[in-house]
């Protein structure tokens, strides 16, 4: 699991940081990729890439999002919530690329990348070799951070 949580921490920080202009050369746009889209969706996102002001705001959050989940992920802290928002991001990716030819099509990439988000967030895996296992230790109020707050339990981990 640990290598796993690694693995997608790496993968998403490096696809965040590609995306800043300084990296890239140039600034980030998901435009193409919203009217390139196919499959149920398509509609959908080209009539979200019409729009220029959804536009800015997902040519922004796109790659912070996926830089805060690769760093999350590495750290290991806040591990449930940075692998479901992967999880979320690649369902949206999976979505827009959508490809079912042949026997097992519907299996891309993206959707293989969905279930090891899924399976990172389900297995509590920052908890080991993670910071998740000392967050939910810190003292608030004379007792440990997760007792005092357990919902915090499906954020970290």
């Amino acid at each position: 699991m640990v290598a796993l949580r690694l693995t997608m921490g790496g993968a998403f920080l490096g696809a965040g940081l590609g995306k800043f202009a300084f990296f890239a050369g140039e600034p980030f746009d998901a435009s193409g990729y919203l009217m390139g889209a196919e499959g149920p969706v398509a509609g959908i996102y080209a009539t979200m890439a019409s729009n220029p002001a959804f536009m800015e705001f997902t040519n922004v959050v796109v790659p912070v999002t996926q830089v805060l989940i690769g760093l999350a992920l590495i750290t290991g802290a806040f591990v449930r919530l940075a692998a479901l928002g992967g999880a979320m991001q690649m369902s949206m990716f999976y979505l827009g690329s959508w490809d079912v030819a042949g026997p097992l099509g519907f299996i891309n990439s993206d959707f293989v990348y969905l279930v090891v988000f899924l399976a990172v967030a389900a297995f509590g895996a920052g908890r080991i070799l993670g910071l998740d296992r000392y967050i939910e230790q810190l003292e608030v109020g004379g007792e440990a951070l997760i007792d005092r707050y357990p919902k915090l339990r499906y954020l970290l981990g």
